[in-house]
């Protein structure tokens, strides 16, 4: 039995070193040499310190800033680690929500976020992306239609032009891969970064 045994055995040893330990490894090593800034996580520094990543949005909720797509992540409940609260672009638990087109609850969310938004903006339909989540909880972009839709609110809470907040829109557009493939995107946290340097004196 021993004799069948041990070949198994050492199969398996070497597979695991293999797959588990040196190919990791080796991949790692080589998307640190030949893309360091990517597989380091696309992070974003302002004045040497990391305040994000290009791969992952954040909950910006100030009328003085472009906001990116509602986020169904949550997190453990401080109060009750049996319960789940509501976490915005929580990187630990990318997640949708999973409630079905005919629930009420994201019915009644979707009605009241948009009537929010149409106040914020009454010349210009809402953009459904600005009403519901994606399946990752996590999308750091937005469309440039969605940004401009926010141009109102954000020319009124830092007293600046609407064309300079369209102009920064523009400069920060991407558009399609190869000019086919995609859509044009706006990132919500570089948008926001160079709408400080604007505002700053």
């Amino acid at each position: 039995m021993l004799s069948h045994l041990r070949p198994a055995l050492v199969l398996f040893a070497l597979l695991t070193l293999l797959t588990g330990l040196a190919y990791p490894l080796a991949i790692t090593g080589l998307a640190q040499a030949l893309f360091p800034k990517q597989a380091g996580g696309s992070l974003i520094e302002r004045d040497g310190k990391v305040i994000g990543s290009a791969l992952i949005g954040q909950n910006f909720t100030g009328a003085g800033y472009f906001h990116g797509r509602p986020s169904a992540t949550t997190d453990t409940d401080p109060n009750d680690a049996g319960k789940t609260v509501p976490a915005p672009y929580n990187a630990a638990n990318s997640a949708g929500s999973n409630l079905a087109p005919t629930s009420k609850a994201l019915i009644d969310r979707v009605k009241a976020d948009a009537a929010k938004l149409q106040e914020e903006n009454t010349d210009a339909p809402v953009p459904v992306e600005l009403v519901t989540t994606s399946a990752s909880g996590l999308d750091p972009e937005i469309s440039p239609a969605a940004a401009r839709f926010q141009i109102p609110r954000i020319a009124k809470a830092r007293g600046l032009d609407a064309a300079k907040l369209q102009a920064l829109i523009d400069a920060h557009t991407q558009g399609r891969w190869l000019g086919l493939i995609g859509e044009p995107t706006v990132s919500v946290l570089a948008l926001n970064l160079a709408l400080d340097a604007a505002a700053s004196p």
